[in-house]
């Protein structure tokens, strides 16, 4: 049942990290009707790539504080409580007042792409921080879930671009935030309850 649990939560995580990154796909995959497969996937690559970093970036930093200070180790479920609230519900609010990114709308160079790959990620720092707790190997699987979801949706995004253009970026950047919501109520109740 835990593996069942940590396996669900991490797609949840990379589902609702993934919110900005499909965004910028669609933006990218409307800039460039064409794209062949083999860039559509280099695209998705990029994103799932800092999607996946950036976490680990964060496991590594408060690993390392709650390794070297363990009083910090009970702060862990409440310091991920508000961290994901704090990112769903600005991703929430900025999706309902119509605030979003400022996309360039041209074939995206290598630079443009890795600039979209980290702004999009930054966001994912802080889940590094939601899963300090969890060992090394357990930490690696939970970026590589998230990565394997913001690669499939980001080529989804970009297809959808091809295809319809932008009219979903609004609704990605709701269900991001009410997933990671969802995700911060759910492990400050299982440290509550635990």
């Amino acid at each position: 049942m835990e593996t069942l649990l940590f396996v669900l939560q991490s797609l949840l995580l990379g589902v609702g990290l993934a919110m900005d990154a499909f965004t910028v796909s669609l933006a990218d995959g409307l800039a460039e009707s064409r794209m062949r497969i083999s860039r559509m996937c280099a695209v998705a690559g990029i994103f799932a790539f800092f999607q996946a970093l950036m976490p680990m970036i964060g496991w590594l930093t408060v690993h390392t504080a709650v390794n070297r200070f363990g009083d910090l180790a009970r702060f862990v479920p409440w310091i991920a409580f508000l961290l994901l609230v704090f990112l769903g519900s600005k991703m929430l609010i900025d999706a309902l007042r119509g605030k979003e990114e400022k996309e360039v709308v041209q074939h995206a160079g290598f630079f443009l792409l890795l600039a979209q790959g980290v702004a999009t990620s930054i966001d994912a720092l802080s889940v590094g921080f939601t899963i300090a707790s969890y060992d090394f190997i357990h930490a690696l699987w939970a970026v590589l879930l998230i990565a394997a979801v913001t690669f499939l949706i980001c080529f989804s995004g970009i297809f959808l671009g091809k295809k319809f253009g932008m009219r979903l970026a609004g609704k990605a950047g709701v269900f991001g935030g009410v997933i990671l919501i969802l995700i911060g109520c759910e492990i400050l109740i299982t440290h509550l309850i635990g």
